[in-house]
Parts: C-alpha cells; structure tokens; sequence
C-alpha cells in the first residue's frame, strides 16, 4: 500500500532531518602536525585512581619513530615558562604536581590542602630512592622547551597546558631533582639517564609523546633514541 500523500511528507521531513544532521557532525581531530587537541585532560575528576601510564612495546616505539618528522631543531624566539600552563588544579585541592607525586610514591602523605608531606619515591633516571617531598621535580619527558623547538611554538596557549600538564600519555614523572636540573631541556641526543637499565623505557616513552602532539625530531636525537631502543630487551 502507497502512503498517503500526508505520510510521504512526514516520511521526506524526517529523512531531511536525519541527512542534515549527519552532515553536521564533526570529527574531533587528534594532535596535528601544528597541534594537539585542544581537549583537556584536566580539572573535576578529581586525584583519587590517578595511574601511571602503562608501559609501551619497544617494536611499536620503533614503528613510531620511523614516522616522526626528522627536521632542524625550530628558533626559541618567543619562548618561555609561561606560555606552558603548569601544574593547574586537578580536583580536591591538587595540582597537577601532587596528583604526580601521590601516583608515584608509596606510602605518600598530604595535609588538608593536599601537600605532600611524606612518602617513598624511587628515581629511575638515576637508580635512586628518595624520601623527602623536597628532593623531588615533576620531570616533562619531552621538555616545554624542546617541545617550543619541535612544533609547540605554533600551538594555542590552552593547547601548550594541555601537554604541560598530561596525566595521560607519559609525559609526567616524579624523579631526583638533581637528575631533572641535569637534564634541563635536554633531547636524548645530549642527554641520556644516568641509568642506562631504564633507556629503553625512556626512549619508548619520548617517542610515545612526540608521536601523539605530533612534535618532530632531529636527525641526532633520532639516532639516540634508535641507540636507546636497542637496548630493549
């Protein structure tokens, strides 16, 4: 039976309805050659589950090297601290330096606004355990300023937070303060950890953040991550 001439146009109504709003859905992009996304990985969650990044695959890592843009180091005109947003407010009193620090640690303390008062952390950058809150830095595995050189300085300032403050890739961690002062903004072709026993991972992780924001690479720094990445085991 054909439908009446009432429901063929309810029927036309709704198809029209259905294609158009097909045809205005978006596709959120992931990290672009110039960005990553501008999606927070921030704010009302609050700390509590908060865990370490798991760990990568030494093949994937190779995979993904392979991929990166080798080019010149960029200029750091116009670079600086501020332009990257850190350690902002993750819920119930914490920042983004807590929530690393709690994460990392065994046994960690904290008073009623959330500072670290006590706990054990072990330093893999140099085979170290620590217990005192103060002899620590949140280390960046790529470094604000190394991420200006290799493709940041083109970012929005809310997407340079975004990789200033990522809970999610591994990006953050909790080491010796005199292994992250040595490092400063060092890429692995000048600076390595002191333990040699943790270059795998190091590498695995540098290429993992590198290869999300989409950030390049010299032909030097690629050449000691291949150095670091055979030692895997």
């Amino acid at each position: 039976m054909r439908p009446s001439n009432g429901k063929a146009v309810l029927l036309a109504l709704a198809l029209a309805t259905v294609l158009t709003g097909a045809a205005s859905c978006e596709v959120s992009s992931t990290p672009g050659a110039a960005a990553p996304s501008s999606t927070s990985t921030t704010g009302s969650g609050g700390t509590s589950g908060a865990t370490k990044p798991p760990a990568g695959n030494p093949a994937n890592a190779t995979a993904a090297l392979e991929q990166l843009t080798v080019t010149a180091a960029g200029s750091m005109a116009g670079y600086s601290r501020e332009k990257f947003t850190h350690w902002i407010g993750q819920g119930d009193g914490c920042d983004t330096r807590d929530v690393v620090l709690k994460r990392d640690g065994k046994g960690v303390k904290a008073d009623a606004e959330c500072k670290i008062t006590a706990g054990t952390w072990y330093s893999p950058y140099d085979d170290k355990t620590l217990t005192d809150p103060k002899a620590l830095d949140i280390d960046h595995m790529v470094p604000l300023a190394a991420g200006w050189r290799s493709g940041a300085s083109k970012w929005t300032d809310e997407q340079r937070k975004q990789f200033a403050n990522d809970l999610t890739r591994p990006q953050l961690f909790a080491v010796s303060l005199q292994s992250n002062r040595s490092k400063g903004d060092q890429d692995p072709s000048t600076w390595k950890p002191p333990n040699k026993g943790y270059w795998c991972t190091y590498a695995q992780d540098w290429v993992t953040v590198k290869s999300f924001y989409k950030l390049t690479v010299t032909a030097a720094e690629k050449s000691a991550l291949t150095e670091m990445l055979a030692t895997c085991k």
